[in-house]
């Protein structure tokens, strides 16, 4: 059996050029990475109790960390790729229908191209990820590769966590348990919400399905970019419209995604962004209150890393810009904002209001506009 992935994405060629982008640390390959496990393991769980605690959500099973090294984090990537791409690129050869026309094979620059591409893009993350819950790594719903729930593990990347914990002079037990309440408060909400998790992975596969390339969209996109620069518009005040005029940054609502979408595409972009937004916002939320009274630093771990995240210049700015992660920020902020609003209107625990149905959840403009999502929704 071929896996139709292999044969539109040189991947052995982007995990080499990932890896060399992302290089190594010397720090991780001292002495400094077995504590680093071991905190992780002791920290992890007692990130569980306090997120239930303040959250209220009951989750299945028990969390593991598992700390990884940056080629680790690549790999990780990669297989979701492989796994996400799959439908889009074709079935595997045994079950193509035999009186079908063969189509034809990618060419060796197609596949290299898009090696270098993804390579380059997960070399440059890699040496900036801290850590990440596992929900689209985990390979199928029975379980991840060592037979555990899928859910129950949470990634950290060792050398950029000592790296940050260097630069910054944090106070490593603190910052490790800060980490940890993050990643647990995303375990939360995609274990302890059953229907969350599953929605997403249908908003996920939806815009794999639909990215079919097409030569007219991308010339469209390209003209939309320019007309862009030439006005120099900033980033669109509207409240979410994905029309895709001249006069909207579509570059600043999503990256380039988002410019060389189709209407439907921007939809589903948009109804992603609003869940992440609102995840994002209530995880920041969450950790803040569950760190009160067991970590004296984390006012100041939470203004570090937002001033290192926002404060990029040079040639990181335009590739955040260009991947999306600038805009994804600022949902993110107006995700914390949406909460603030909605608990300043209903009480403490409004979001649990969302976490009853789907159809509760917030859309982007109302993540911009809470009174929009307060006069939709009634409170409980």
């Amino acid at each position: 059996m071929t896996d139709p992935a292999d044969e539109h994405v040189d991947w052995d060629l982007a995990r080499r050029i990932a890896v060399r982008v992302a290089g190594t640390e010397p720090l991780y390959q001292s002495y400094l990475a077995e504590p680093l496990r071991k905190d992780f393991a002791r920290f992890v769980p007692v990130a569980a109790e306090l997120v239930a605690i303040e959250t209220g959500l009951e989750t299945p099973g028990e969390a593991h960390a598992e700390v990884i090294d940056r080629a680790g984090w690549i790999d990780a990537n990669i297989a979701a790729f492989r796994r996400l791409l799959q439908p889009l690129l074709g079935a595997p050869a045994d079950t193509a229908q035999a009186d079908t026309e063969e189509p034809a094979e990618p060419s060796r620059v197609t596949r290299t191209v898009g090696a270098v591409e993804l390579g380059s893009v997960l070399g440059w993350m890699a040496r900036r990820v801290l850590g990440q819950y596992d929900l689209l790594w985990a390979s199928d719903d029975a379980g991840d590769s060592r037979g555990d729930t899928v859910g129950d593990t949470v990634y950290f990347v060792g050398p950029n966590i000592l790296v940050t914990e260097k630069r910054f002079a944090f106070v490593p037990s603190q910052f490790r348990l800060w980490l940890a309440l993050h990643e647990l408060t995303h375990r939360s909400q995609f274990t302890g919400v059953p229907w969350l998790r599953p929605h997403f992975l249908q908003l996920v596969n939806g815009l794999v399905d639909e990215a079919q390339p097409d030569p007219e969209r991308l010339r469209d996109g390209l003209r939309t970019l320019m007309t862009q620069r030439r006005s120099n518009s900033g980033p669109s005040k509207s409240s979410g419209s994905n029309s895709g005029q001249p006069g909207q940054d579509l570059l600043g609502e999503g990256g380039l995604a988002a410019v060389f979408a189709t209407e439907h595409q921007r939809g589903l972009i948009a109804q992603v962004g609003g869940m992440m937004s609102l995840v994002e916002g209530h995880g920041d939320v969450t950790m803040a209150r569950a760190a009160r009274g067991h970590i004296p630093d984390a006012d100041r771990f939470a203004v570090v890393m937002q001033h290192r995240r926002r404060n990029v210049r040079g040639m990181a700015r335009l590739i955040q810009r260009l991947l999306g992660i600038e805009a994804k920020l600022a949902q993110y902020q107006a995700g914390e904002d949406f909460i603030a609003r909605i608990e300043a209107e209903r009480g403490p625990r409004a979001v649990d209001r969302i976490w009853e149905r789907v159809e509760h959840l917030p859309s982007m403009a109302e993540i911009r506009d809470p009174q929009a999502w307060l006069e939709r929704v009634p409170a409980a």
